[in-house]
């Protein structure tokens, strides 16, 4: 046996799977495709800004990210609480009071906040702030979109802020996505600040690598897997590996082509990135557009920073760094660069023409797609030898593909003891 655990892919899972297997004494040797490690968390530098691929955020509350990540080593700059929402020609800034105490009156005062709305959200999402336990039952799950009319949330925080800000969280415009996964999510954005690690979001899988025993094999695609009398063989094109047992950590996308299961499906988003010799706006808050009468974005783009803002780091100094998310269920989420350059001057009221583009990441399966019910479901056996994990196996967030991963890192290692 060259090794006692083979894991094919070096994205957040996989890694994680691999730092609990080498825990527990075992020899693990990890396979990645790509040229760097991260699967779906990448950063591309860019004459000297850092631009993810796709729109990223870190949150520190989430729990596998508490205990397993040196949030501290990352550096991590950090996100206004709130949002600066455009509607026509004017736009509001909705805070956190207690984060924000200078915009307390701007935000109680929003058109944005009908009291009847709030009081609807607290309904609907404070039980679950109270009880987690509570968006673990399966049984009482429905979409987004019904539980929200359900809960008589249906006035202009709906239309104008969570409809359109919970879209480019999912990739997911259509309202399909589970409910209780949403209030699962909502319950780490009331307790944490997310933000961007110094180096960009590929930093987080890095360190996690930079933490393994032996480096991972960059470059090394799996080809094929199959079960032996006493353990897997995989077959790369470097020559076949052989092992223990296998974890299966790639993305949803690529399931399906090493393993029987099925192909899950996934939401996609594209995002752009933009140079900018001026600030266009100052704060560092994310910002929506409700412009469509009766709510929602009047144009491709759903959201958009001045990231550089809320991460310096992002941007050489002196300049700064504007990103724009389009959602690919959309009829115009593969907009061009004009129509996404107007929808920009629209929404910061600015010109546009001085602006560079630095890159166009147009990312198909950014998440698995959360229909409901909500089940965070185990690893996978495909054989007696092989494992399948990912966040499509968990939840579509950071913290589900660490779960994920560090669950399938326990699972192997007993069978292995």
């Amino acid at each position: 046996m060259d090794t006692d655990i083979i894991v094919i892919g070096a994205g957040l899972a996989g890694l994680q799977c691999a730092r609990r297997a080498e825990r527990s004494g075992l020899r693990v040797i990890v396979l990645e495709a790509e040229d760097s490690v991260g699967g779906r968390v990448r950063t591309d530098q860019v004459d000297g800004f850092l631009c993810d691929r796709g729109f990223q955020v870190l949150n520190p509350a989430y729990p596998a990210v508490h205990d397993w990540i040196d949030v501290p080593g990352l550096g991590l700059q950090r996100f206004g609480v709130g949002v600066v929402v455009r509607s026509g020609q004017t736009t509001s800034t909705l805070a956190r009071p207690l984060r924000h105490p200078q915009l307390a009156l701007e935000t109680l005062r929003s058109e944005h906040l009908p009291a009847s709305d709030v009081l609807a959200l607290a309904r609907w999402l404070g039980p679950a702030l109270l009880r987690p336990s509570l968006v673990r039952r399966a049984e009482q799950d429905q979409t987004l979109a019904v539980a929200f009319d359900e809960a008589g949330l249906t006035g202009r925080l709906r239309r104008d802020v969570l409809d359109t800000f919970l879209a480019g969280v999912l990739a997911d415009s259509t309202g399909g996505s589970s409910a209780n996964f949403v209030r699962y999510l909502m319950r780490f954005f009331a307790l944490g600040v997310p933000g961007l690690p110094r180096a960009g979001m590929q930093a987080l899988p890095e360190q996690m690598a930079a933490w393994l025993d032996q480096p991972v094999r960059l470059r090394v695609a799996a080809r094929g897997i199959r079960e032996i009398s006493d353990g897997v063989q995989v077959d790369t094109d470097d020559g076949a590996i052989r092992a223990r047992a296998a974890v299966v950590a790639v993305g949803p996308q690529v399931v399906g082509a090493l393993t029987p299961l099925p192909t899950p499906a996934t939401r996609g988003l594209t995002t752009w990135w933009f140079r900018t010799p001026e600030q266009p706006q100052q704060h560092p808050y994310l910002i929506l557009d409700a412009s469509r009468p009766g709510g929602g974005p009047a144009g491709p783009i759903w959201h958009t920073a001045v990231v550089s803002n809320a991460a310096p780091s992002y941007a050489p100094a002196g300049e700064h760094l504007v990103e724009a998310t389009t959602l690919l269920d959309r009829p115009d989420g593969r907009a061009d660069e004009a129509a996404v350059r107007r929808d920009l001057e629209r929404i910061y009221q600015t010109s546009t023409q001085r602006w560079e583009l630095l890159v166009h990441h147009v990312v198909p399966h950014t998440l698995p797609a959360q229909l409901p019910p909500f089940v965070e479901r185990e690893p996978r056996w495909t054989g007696d030898r092989v494992l399948v994990t990912g966040d499509h196996q968990g939840s579509g967030s950071i913290q589900g593909a660490l779960v994920s991963g560090d669950r399938a890192g326990r699972v192997v290692g007993d069978l292995l003891a």
